[in-house]
């Protein structure tokens, strides 16, 4: 994990939020090829699951809504952590997070009073000063409070959102309305939430901003576990699809004291994480909750009309959600490796080619008239249609190394015998073989293997 924090920053793809002035705790900025990175997975998801379907529509809701939204959606009520702080050393913890770490045990549904009890019992102690002085553990809730306007006043008081999916519960009639779709069929976007939690680090596992890919898709409640089955598989296909490899990935069912009271079904995916296996992706059966209650706060209609039943009725909801923050971890994690080649190690990211932030480096073997230009020629020709970066500083061998850590598939190398043969040598990241290639041919064959 230490390697990969390392790269990363060295490398251009995650730094330090706030990194000048010294950080802010849980919060990391992208850096040229992280965005990269992050753009191919929003792009590709978007793809997937919205464009190639046609049972799916986008929407892309505001951060700001109204405050009744979220205490419709239990959110102001219910949205807690248990929080608690050591006496000695001042720091702040989250109470399940210290059980589960010290026990191996899950929390979920244990009380307030409870936890304390674990945590006496077990003799948990703070992981940063090693003493067990804690107190009482009480809640606290997880939505940013801000205001609208210049005064801060309670009667102008809104939330940053804790999630995007209310974002969609809150435009399911606008999509009724204006799309007229027959069940079942999804709503989906892409966005920042907010949670003002406390995390354990872990990079960007949990930060207090994160990038939700998610979706809603309503269904007739009689055909929910068909639908469930499918969108396991469909995620399932998802893993399978950015490279990940499976024998990392597991899939944990909640147990009844875990589910949400709405709920009949929640699955995890889950990864081995070095810190542990935990979630990375999460797919519930929701039931009616959300629209039902969104229904009675607002006054407002939620129904769907059955033409073939001719009945009116709350659709359920299968709630697919992935984190994006958590997809570029575990791509990361996966993708990094040591390798020796000739008694030297060689750190390469084996990234899968369709997400890699570059396509393809073009390398001319000395900065001589002619060669640069012929290569920034050859840059310029492939950018049309695909990521292409020119490089010449350093060594050739060294700007191996560092294409290999960016994780390009491709580097090509122009050399003095180019300007009379037309060719150049083509380098393949994983197996690191070389093969010469006219340049006219190069577009064809790189689209061909990318």
């Amino acid at each position: 994990m230490e390697n990969l924090i390392s790269l990363a920053k060295r490398r251009g793809f995650i730094f330090p939020g706030s990194d000048i002035y010294g950080g802010l705790a849980n919060t990391w900025d992208y850096g040229p090829y992280g965005v990269e990175l992050k753009n191919n997975l929003k792009r590709l998801w978007w793809k997937t699951f919205i464009q190639d379907r046609e049972d799916m529509y986008g929407v892309d809701a505001g951060i700001l809504m109204n405050p009744r939204v979220w205490e419709a959606s239990g959110h102001v009520a219910g949205f807690n952590d248990a929080m608690i702080d050591c006496k000695k050393c001042k720091t702040r913890h989250r109470a399940d997070h210290l059980i589960e770490e010290a026990t191996g045990k899950n929390t979920e549904g244990k009380t307030i009073k409870e936890m304390d009890e674990i945590i006496k019992k077990n003799k948990i102690k703070c992981p940063k000063c090693g003493v067990q002085n804690f107190t009482k553990t009480r809640k606290f809730n997880l939505l940013f409070k801000t205001f609208i306007g210049p005064v801060e006043e309670e009667a102008d008081t809104v939330f940053l959102r804790g999630e995007t999916a209310q974002g969609i519960f809150v435009n399911f009639k606008n999509v009724l309305d204006s799309m007229h779709p027959k069940l079942p069929f999804g709503i989906g976007q892409i966005g920042k939430s907010f949670r003002n939690e406390i995390t354990p680090g872990n990079f960007i596992f949990r930060t207090l901003e994160f990038e939700q890919l998610e979706i809603e898709y309503f269904i007739n409640p009689k055909k929910w576990e068909t639908e469930f089955t499918n969108w396991q598989k469909a995620m399932d296909r998802w893993i399978k699809n950015l490279g990940i490899d499976k024998k990392n990935v597991r899939v944990r069912e909640h147990d009844k004291k875990e589910l949400a009271h709405y709920s009949k079904k929640t699955i995890d995916f889950e990864y081995k994480f070095p810190f542990g296996w935990k979630e990375l992706y999460g797919l519930a059966y929701r039931g009616d909750f959300d629209l039902s209650a969104h229904q009675k706060a607002s006054a407002k209609s939620l129904e769907y009309f059955d033409l073939d039943g001719g009945k009116k009725f709350i659709p359920h909801v299968i709630e697919p959600s992935f984190g994006l923050d958590r997809t570029v971890l575990v791509i990361l994690l996966d993708a990094y490796k040591e390798e020796n080649v000739k008694g030297e190690t060689r750190v390469v990211l084996k990234l899968d080619k369709k997400i890699a932030p570059v396509k393809v480096a073009i390398l001319p073997l000395a900065k001589k008239e002619g060669l640069d230009k012929l290569a920034k020629a050859i840059t310029d020709d492939l950018k049309e249609s695909m990521t292409a970066m020119y490089d010449e500083s350093g060594s050739i061998g060294k700007r191996y190394r560092r294409q290999d850590e960016i994780g390009t598939p491709y580097c090509l190398t122009v050399d003095f015998d180019s300007l009379t043969d037309k060719s150049v040598t083509v380098r393949d990241r994983d197996t690191m073989k070389q093969k010469r290639i006219k340049i006219e041919e190069l577009k064809k064959y790189l689209e061909e293997n990318l």
